[in-house]
């Protein structure tokens, strides 16, 4: 009850202060590639039900259909998009996700359909969990994952082996013991990460 009063508080709050931002971002986005202007994708939540995922859209709009993974060398993203993903702008849009009860501030990140299939089922306990924008696991692998798939001659194999199988058992171990005040403390290491870039 207290984690989901503090969902609803921050995005409700993040959503009414970020409207110029919002404005801003769209514009950009409207100027140097047109329309849409939000990205969205299905993704797999709570005991495995389906949501629709919104961001600001990144790519080109002619690449984003069967869009699964990405690095920061990939060519269909945009100027703007660069920009966008580097400093985190881009999951803007999730705080409308939160408020509605999507996702949670924190929780692992929700993949789309074509990786859950691939769960094992000791991985599948994750979808016991709601899902977030970010928790340990996500600020863990900001840091490699893009360096590990520019290296990579097959992104999708090696996400799939050497990635997933640790975001999924990191993510695991934190929301079986998570409590109100690591969630808060995940936050706040978020919003220095982000400081710091």
């Amino acid at each position: 009850m207290l984690k989901r009063s503090l969902d609803i508080f921050i995005s409700a709050s993040g959503l009414l202060f970020l409207i110029p931002v919002f404005f801003i971002v769209a514009a950009c986005i409207y100027l140097s590639e047109g329309r849409p202007i939000f990205f969205s994708q299905k993704r797999v939540g709570l005991n495995g039900n389906l949501f629709n995922l919104y961001k600001f859209r990144t790519m080109r709009k002619s690449m984003t259909e069967n869009y699964q993974l990405a690095t920061s060398n990939d060519n269909r993203i945009t100027k703007c998009g660069h920009f966008l993903r580097y400093y985190k702008i881009d999951e803007l849009p999730q705080l409308w996700n939160v408020l509605i009860g999507d996702i949670s501030l924190v929780g692992y990140r929700p993949e789309i359909p074509y990786y859950v299939e691939k769960y094992t089922k000791e991985q599948k306990k994750i979808l016991k969990y709601k899902p977030g924008i970010v928790d340990p696991a996500t600020l863990f692998f900001s840091r490699y994952e893009n360096d590990i798939l520019s290296l990579s001659q097959d992104i999708e194999k090696d996400y799939i082996a050497k990635i997933l199988p640790k975001k999924i058992s990191l993510s695991l171990q934190y929301a079986q013991s998570a409590t109100f005040l690591s969630d808060v403390k995940c936050l706040f290491l978020c919003f220095i990460k982000i400081l710091k870039k």
